[in-house]
């Protein structure tokens, strides 16, 4: 039996396909259609160039290369790649916002979005927002 690692990608959603509807998976989930509703995952999502979420989102990391719309709550790491597009709020630990990215909302970057509980805010020396 295969050894499953963390960031295994395990679901997909291929290019041209579109679901209206909420979506919940344990494992990595990877996009490349759309979707209009909502996107929860236990582990990474990944959305690709030509993937769209219009809902919100709730994963433990995001790789965005397409588009999304709607609040985003991933408490470990938020990658937004040139030419992605994030309009709405992130709540996350980590940012990597590649140059040619557009967001357009509010991001927190605190203790409460790492664990989802109100425990404070993280001090400044331990947050990390990488700009390209």
């Amino acid at each position: 039996m295969k050894e499953e690692k963390p960031g295994d990608l395990k679901t997909f959603l291929g290019k041209g396909s579109t679901i209206e509807g909420n979506i919940k998976v344990e494992h990595s989930l990877r996009i490349d259609g759309k979707v209009k509703g909502d996107v929860t995952s236990g582990d990474t999502l990944v959305v690709g160039s030509e993937g769209e979420i219009n809902g919100n989102v709730h994963v433990k990391n995001l790789v965005l290369g397409g588009k999304i719309a709607g609040t985003v709550l991933a408490p470990g790491r938020t990658v937004l790649e040139a030419h992605s597009e994030l309009q709405g709020e992130l709540k996350t630990g980590k940012l990597v916002i590649d140059e040619g990215a557009v967001f357009d909302g509010k991001c927190s970057m605190n203790e409460k979005s790492k664990t989802d509980k109100p425990t404070g805010e993280k001090p400044a020396a331990e947050r990390e927002t990488i700009i390209h």
